[in-house]
């Protein structure tokens, strides 16, 4: 596993359970991570895409109770309040202390809110790793990109973040370190850095021979799942085959 400080974005096809994948990374068992084997409860912490708090509680009381349950029973009371107030400042909830929840859609937290306070949830935990499903879902662009701030700012403290998303934006999509994109059936298609603005991902795609060009300003995400969808494959298989029948090519004619 690496070592270096990473966000890494997984895209699935549209109707894709995004969070089997999670879930499967949720369970207990051992993992070994730099060489040391750690309980997984310990090093990973998961996300879900639906936020699910007690409305009647406030935000500090949501993070003390979550940090009371998780952290390791050596960790001092005062040492636990502290590390809350840090959680807070690195999600940017701290005005907000004192905040009740409340229910979704009704009164208390907005949806970005919520979701930040679910990052903060599990940071409370303090793993290493953590899992999040679909971060930015249901949100608009100014929400998604303070989200997403979070989301780095998580990334700035040494944490690797691992995400589903769908149908990003190019300012979220280029957010991420490294991408693992996969078609239905869970067959890798790319798994590697995006590059600045996308490079890395671009140049192995269009090295691809019957690949179009993305262009100018268009978005590398909507690009890239245009370029690996059904009915391009079939093309590119085509071509191919059409290419083998030439004598040339196959070895039926001398040059």
């Amino acid at each position: 596993m690496q070592t270096e400080q990473e966000k890494v974005s997984k895209l699935l096809p549209a109707g894709t359970d995004s969070a089997r994948p999670m879930t499967s990374s949720g369970g207990g068992g051992e993992i070994r991570q730099a060489g040391s084997g750690r309980q997984r409860e310990c090093v990973s912490g998961y996300c879900e895409q639906s936020d699910i708090h007690s409305p009647h509680v406030t935000i500090y009381e949501s993070l003390l109770f979550s940090a009371w349950l998780r952290l390791p029973a050596e960790v001092g009371e005062k040492a636990r309040k502290m590390f809350i107030e840090e959680v807070m400042d690195l999600v940017e909830l701290t005005s907000l202390r004192g905040a009740l929840v409340g229910l979704p859609g009704v009164n208390g937290l907005s949806t970005e809110q919520r979701k930040r306070l679910t990052i903060a949830v599990e940071l409370v935990a303090n793993p290493s790793i953590i899992f999040m499903d679909e971060p930015t879902s249901g949100l608009d662009a100014r929400a998604a990109a303070i989200v997403m701030r979070t989301v780095r700012n998580t990334v700035d403290t040494g944490r690797t973040v691992v995400c589903t998303i769908h149908q990003p934006s190019i300012d979220i999509f280029e957010a991420f370190d490294e991408l693992f994109l996969m078609k239905r059936g869970g067959e890798e298609i790319y798994v590697g850095p995006l590059g600045r603005n996308s490079s890395h991902l671009i140049k192995y795609f269009e090295g691809i021979n019957g690949v179009r060009k993305i262009k100018d300003g268009y978005n590398p995400a909507t690009w890239m799942l245009e370029v690996t969808s059904l009915a391009q494959e079939e093309v590119l298989v085509s071509t191919l085959l059409s290419y083998t029948r030439i004598p040339i090519y196959t070895g039926e004619t001398k040059l």
